[in-house]
């Protein structure tokens, strides 16, 4: 048995009590993966981070994320998270109005930019490590509808749905407004019948901008299959959000920008940044930002091995 500090944090969020919550434990070598994935069910949050020495002496630290179901090889609000904690309790020094680092993540190397104001970090954005890979066709409109509880009309015509990845696949479903938005109920009978075997069983539901909002979209993720019903800030959907949005802008080149305000109808709204890079017509970078607030320190007993 050890006693190992950790900390909480809000995240995608500039109040206590919004965003999305995140543990972390600064040090997390010498913690066996059964016990990770045990800590974390404990803790029951949407994810929880070990951080640990890097692998390659170049990089910042490596990180483990665990949801409480399973360990996923890319997370945004951990990877946002984690640098502004790192920096908070000095582990990381900051350097000027930005630092740059690097985390070791499962699918690869993470860079991220730490935001400060007076030597006190305020926001991190991620650079994903991989580019947007483009799934399958999609269940019909009235599948996906039923998985939700509702009627096929209420997802729209354009874009249609379809399936992206930049590590973490993700099926991206545009709906008609918020009044869809907010009618969402899960059916998980629905859901183990139609996407749980599917090429991306996270959903990422979408109310399209309104009027003079022009790149507002709001939003709501689920992922049964990761122990999480409802997601509050999701930053991994919103890289291959990018990278589902990106061809339909009808540019070329240059950068697009979108905020996404998920974790509105669970008492817990967040604002994710987003951009992406094009150059002759492909995405070549994608940014996930936001701000974080620290809630919480303390200590945990953690086992040598699972009981």
């Amino acid at each position: 048995m050890t006693r190992r500090r950790f900390y909480t944090l809000d995240v995608f969020t500039d109040r206590i009590f919004g965003g999305n919550p995140l543990a972390v434990f600064p040090d997390g070598a010498g913690i066996e993966t059964a016990v990770m994935q045990t800590v974390a069910r404990e803790l029951n949050l949407s994810e929880t981070v070990f951080v640990l020495p890097p692998d390659d002496p170049a990089h910042t630290r490596r990180l483990r994320i665990f949801t409480p179901g399973t360990e996923l090889p890319f997370a945004g609000h951990p990877t946002v998270g984690t640098a502004h904690l790192l920096a908070a309790i000095g582990e990381v020094a900051l350097s000027g109005d930005e630092t740059r680092i690097v985390f070791e993540e499962g699918v690869g190397p993470v860079p991220v930019a730490i935001r400060s104001s007076g030597g006190t970090p305020v926001s991190a954005q991620l650079s994903a490590a991989r580019m947007p890979e483009y799934g399958p066709p999609p269940p019909s409109d009235a599948e996906i509808a039923e998985v939700f509880s509702l009627a096929p009309d209420d997802i729209a015509e354009t874009p249609a749905p379809g399936f992206v990845s930049c590590g973490v696949p993700f099926l991206n479903v545009t709906l008609t407004g918020l009044d869809a938005l907010a009618r969402v109920r899960l059916r998980r009978d629905a859901w183990e019948r139609i996407l749980a075997e599917a090429w991306g069983s996270q959903v990422y539901l979408l109310a399209p901008p309104a009027p003079g909002t022009a790149g507002a979209y709001r939003a709501r993720m689920f992922a049964p299959a990761m122990g999480l019903e409802e997601d509050p800030a999701t930053g991994a959907a919103a890289t291959a959000l990018a990278g589902y949005l990106a061809p339909l802008a009808g540019e070329t080149n240059g950068t697009l920008r979108w905020s996404v305000d998920q974790g509105v109808e669970m008492g817990r709204p967040s604002r994710l940044e987003v951009e992406a890079d094009l150059t002759d017509g492909a995405v070549t970078a994608i940014r996930v930002a936001g701000r974080s607030v620290l809630v919480s320190q303390g200590e945990m007993t953690i086992p040598d091995a699972v009981m």
